[in-house]
């Protein structure tokens, strides 16, 4: 019975959890509210994200992952636990097989956590695959074949780019700027024009609605509502996508500009297969309105997301466990 494979993308600002024959069963905010004082999770997921900046003090909110590495070890492990006991329902007697994804910049020993955390958590056998790669099969490419794909992977806390071919990565690039330096892009933005504290949620909210990476061909506005730097009290302010675009336009660069060194160090021959194959893009942060114009026009490359780009990773690793299946589990 293989219906014990399982895939994870454990992401820094969400979990996705994919089974074989149901695809994606679980996606959840990779949050966890615990209890300081008598030492205890709370909560776990949604319901914990819920509670973030609106807890009393001896609760936090934690987020035990930074930037696509353990920050917590215990913290993760249990909602590690949690999340594969939810998508496996109670009834399993089998510890499952699992595939998990870590960005493709993690060194051996951060490798080392995030497998041992996933036996701890209750797995029967662990398979650690490199999130390009994961993002790439999600996308629906054929990894096995030489040709040359690049992916770009903006996820919560990281963004990997990387040159794939014959099932591996050829070049890559994994840098700490993604989903969430857009969020606190916009809080920093807000609080220096407009002298108004907003939470990470309503930062979020901005980013979704009106957020763009190029100029809009008309401008769109939203209204936000914080606390005033100045007086401390609440207030509400109307924010424009230019404002927005200002905001995150460091960030953007930055993600353009690692394109362009991974681009800068592929070989002639794949180089060739992705100006006509174009650049894929993957991730939650692939969301963000007007990214694929702006890598289309300082790359001269075709730049296009894939399908549904948040679960692309997770359907990745899961269909990676499955073609480990198929290869008679030996890897």
């Amino acid at each position: 019975m293989a219906s014990a494979d399982i895939g994870i993308d454990l992401g820094t600002s969400s979990i996705l959890v994919y089974t074989k024959g149901k695809g994606i069963v679980l996606k959840e905010p990779s949050v966890v509210a615990y209890d300081k004082d008598a030492d205890k999770v709370k909560a776990i997921g949604e319901e914990a994200r819920q509670m973030i900046g609106r807890t009393p003090g001896n609760i936090m909110a934690i987020r035990p992952l930074r930037q696509g590495v353990i920050s917590d070890y215990t913290i993760t492990e249990k909602m590690l636990r949690h999340f594969i006991q939810k998508a496996m329902g109670r009834k399993s007697f089998r510890k499952p097989r699992i595939s998990i994804c870590v960005p493709s910049g993690v060194t051996e020993v951060e490798r080392k956590a995030v497998e041992e955390a996933t036996y701890q958590a209750g797995a029967r056998e662990v398979h650690i695959i490199e999130e390009p790669i994961a993002a790439a099969i999600g996308a629906g490419i054929d990894i096995t074949k030489p040709f040359g794909s690049l992916v770009v992977d903006i996820g919560g806390g990281t963004t990997d780019i990387a040159v794939i071919s014959l099932g591996g990565i050829v070049v890559s690039e994994s840098i700490k700027v993604a989903g969430n330096d857009f969020d606190e892009a916009i809080v920093r933005y807000v609080r220096k024009a407009h002298n108004l504290f907003i939470g990470e949620q309503t930062a979020e909210a901005v980013k979704i609605k009106i957020g763009t990476a190029c100029k809009r061909p008309q401008t769109v506005t939203m209204e936000i509502k914080g606390r005033n730097v100045i007086t401390g009290l609440p207030k509400t302010v109307t924010v424009t996508s230019e404002e927005i675009r200002e905001a995150l336009q460091e960030s953007t660069t930055k993600i353009v500009e690692a394109v362009h060194n991974v681009l800068e160090k592929t070989p002639p021959e794949l180089a060739a297969d992705i100006v006509e194959r174009g650049i894929v893009l993957t991730g939650g942060g692939a969301l963000l309105d007007g990214l694929e114009e702006i890598l289309t026009e300082r790359t001269g490359i075709n730049a296009m997301t894939a399908e549904n780009p948040a679960c692309a990773v997770a359907e990745g690793t899961g269909m990676y466990a499955e073609m480990m299946a198929q290869m008679g589990s030996r890897s």
